[in-house]
């Protein structure tokens, strides 16, 4: 056989690993959902919020989180059952945040369907977030049936100190919303709370799946969290100049809300101009802002450079996922950027 040849063999039994793997999990997170025995009504929720039947079709998108459960674990040697229980716990841990964010952000779509706050009322969503954080630590004990009992009980601990640093970082961007102004170190501090723990811890507990070391393991949670402060700049740059149809959100819907993310951060610490005025002085007044003045917002933002300059930002964190030596993962992360070619 020739080395084209073997190449060729090993994409194509690689590719085909890669989807198995992701209809595993895709299995077993419906299994889960649509396994619930409470409430009819809490039932209804998960089914609408996860697109199961009658709701469907299923909203599967990419799955970053439990893909870098699996592609740590599967990459360091593991089984994919090691990996299946903890990618599921935090995919569920994920979407239980995103219910309590929608009612904090008064969000009322996202990816295009009616949130569940907008739908059900926002104390049904409150519990049905809830239940959904309960079924994330009830998933991951499940790993006990393949994992020693002592590093299950490390995995559940982690997911924990994850979830308790997110509400910090939750609570910091709410914080924001009612203040004039705010610096880079503070903005930087609340995405690596409210975003990229998770990606951190998503990536460690892949490796506690394989029975990495500590080492091993502390290094793969850098690499989570370099990604997760390098995908939170690009979401804040989506979150301002993409259309409703690519990220089922309202365009600028954060800067209707007055959100302090990387391109206002950034245009207010710039040297003194009628655009960084115009940006300054409406974030000063501490209300909603109305859409001429966020039109006016986006294109002072586009005068400064703002778009280009959270680019820049969010590619200074490559260099760690780059040297991240588990192939399928560092490969998978670059892809989910946008920024595989440069490399």
């Amino acid at each position: 056989m020739s080395t084209r040849s073997r190449l060729g063999w090993r994409n194509s039994q690689l590719l085909l690993n890669l989807v198995n793997l992701a209809e595993r999990f895709e299995s077993a997170l419906e299994e889960r959902i649509t396994g619930y025995r409470g409430s009819d009504e809490i039932s209804d929720m998960l089914l609408r919020h996860f697109g199961y039947a009658p709701y469907g079709p299923a909203r599967r998108g990419k799955r970053l989180r439990p893909q870098m459960v699996m592609r740590a674990a599967v990459g360091e040697g593991a089984p994919i059952e090691h990996a299946l229980d903890a990618a599921v716990a935090v995919e569920i841990f994920h979407n239980y945040s995103l219910v309590h964010d929608d009612i904090e952000d008064r969000d009322e779509l996202r990816h295009g369907r009616r949130t569940l706050w907008s739908a059900y009322g926002i104390p049904q969503a409150i519990n049905a977030g809830d239940a959904m954080c309960a079924l994330s630590f009830l998933s991951l004990e499940h790993a006990s049936a393949h994992l020693d009992a002592g590093r299950v009980l490390q995995m559940l601990a982690l997911l924990h100190e994850a979830h308790a640093v997110m509400c910090e970082g939750q609570s910091l961007d709410l914080h924001f919303e009612s203040k004039r102004s705010v610096d880079l170190s503070d903005y930087y501090r609340m995405i690596e709370c409210k975003t990229a723990q998770l990606f951190d811890a998503s990536c460690r507990l892949g490796a506690y799946a394989a029975g990495c070391s500590d080492a091993v393991i502390a290094s793969y949670g850098a690499v989570g969290r370099s990604y997760g402060m390098a995908f939170q700049i690009r979401d804040d740059v989506a979150g301002i100049w993409s259309t409703v149809g690519e990220t089922g959100k309202i365009a600028a819907s954060d800067i209707f809300r007055r959100k302090w993310t990387f391109p206002v951060v950034w245009a207010i610490t710039q040297e003194p101009s009628a655009a960084r005025r115009v940006i300054a002085d409406a974030y000063a007044l501490g209300n909603p802002l109305d859409a001429a003045t966020v039109g006016r917002i986006v294109e002072a933002l586009d005068d400064l450079g703002a778009k280009e300059a959270a680019q820049s930002a969010a590619a200074e964190h490559l260099s760690v996922i780059e040297a991240c030596a588990n192939d399928e993962l560092r490969e998978f992360l670059l892809a989910t950027l946008g920024l595989a070619a440069a490399r």
